[in-house]
């Protein structure tokens, strides 16, 4: 027999509040009753999940085992309710889209929120990942919509184009390089740089540019948001490397220069993917034709 939910809730709460108590209190019920869920709980699983002592509870090596599967489990059914209560209240259904960060501090979330407005019935839960891991979520069914940078995989998927943008150099306004006519990649390979993680695609192709110059990147800060690398930028530890539409607003609010970098290459898509068999689904398609068209009114 499988162990009720509310019984795995009550134990996640004890192993998180480390007190029975605290949690029988957070689940609105008596000490007693949790003790019993507990015991219950052990029973079935033949084995002890939790250590009491005067303190508190600690949890046991099975309980330490089944604490992340208890909390994956809780999240799913929360999915699920949250979905059908979607279709409760006649929304047409729930779309989960995923996107890499540059969108996600351009212009996706204005987008998005304008597509909730037009279209109430379709509720979208949106999450920020790197491009290819967007692209496994897509193809593993984790995902209906995905947005990523051209020249990611996107072999068994459908895409789009979306925008377009141009990554650009941050630095201090005193900088050298802020006054010259035409900012070149090779004009800051001397300099020590700041940029996003590794998992970036933008950094693969940066060093796949610096290989072609026959010159190495100067990596001295990596880091996962554009905001910490313009904080470190001001700092004075190197030039910044970003997106120009997501780095510009925020860094001149730091009082730095973002200047694109003049090369072809520089200028990157920015895709809008979909697994082929969900290409059919009608929210889907309304979504993406709407991102879609949402493109030249930004433009112009």
């Amino acid at each position: 027999m499988l162990p009720d939910i509310d019984s795995l809730a009550l134990f996640v709460r004890a192993a998180e509040l480390r007190s029975l108590t605290k949690a029988a209190e957070a689940s609105h019920i008596g000490l007693a009753a949790a003790s019993r869920r507990i015991a219950l709980l052990e029973h079935r699983f033949k084995t002890a999940l939790l250590e009491r002592s005067p303190r508190g509870v600690e949890l046991t090596p099975a309980g330490a085992s089944l604490l992340p599967h208890a909390k994956a489990l809780l999240h799913e059914i929360n999915e699920m309710q949250a979905e059908m209560r979607d279709h409760a209240d006649g929304r047409k259904g729930a779309l989960r889209v995923l996107a890499n960060t540059s969108v996600m501090t351009e212009s996706l979330p204005a987008d998005l929120a304008t597509f909730s407005k037009l279209h109430p019935d379709v509720r979208l839960s949106v999450q920020e990942r790197w491009s290819s891991e967007i692209i496994h979520a897509l193809l593993a069914g984790d995902a209906d919509v995905g947005i990523v940078v051209e020249g990611t995989q996107t072999q068994g998927l459908e895409t789009r184009t979306y925008r377009t943008d141009r990554i650009a150099v941050v630095m201090p306004a005193a900088h050298p390089l802020a006054s010259v006519p035409e900012m070149r990649f090779a004009d800051i390979l001397d300099d020590d740089l700041v940029a996003l993680e590794s998992g970036a695609s933008m950094m693969r192709l940066l060093t796949e540019q610096a290989v072609i110059e026959e010159r190495t990147l100067q990596l001295r800060v990596q880091v996962r948001s554009f905001e910490a690398v313009c904080r470190m930028v001001q700092a004075g530890l190197g030039l910044g490397i970003l997106p120009y539409e997501g780095s510009s607003v925020m860094g001149q609010a730091l009082g730095l220069v973002v200047r694109p970098l003049s090369e072809a290459w520089a200028e990157r898509n920015m895709l809008i993917c979909v697994k082929k068999e969900r290409a059919s689904n009608p929210s889907v398609n309304m979504l993406i034709d709407y991102l879609v068209a949402a493109r030249p009114a930004a433009a112009g």
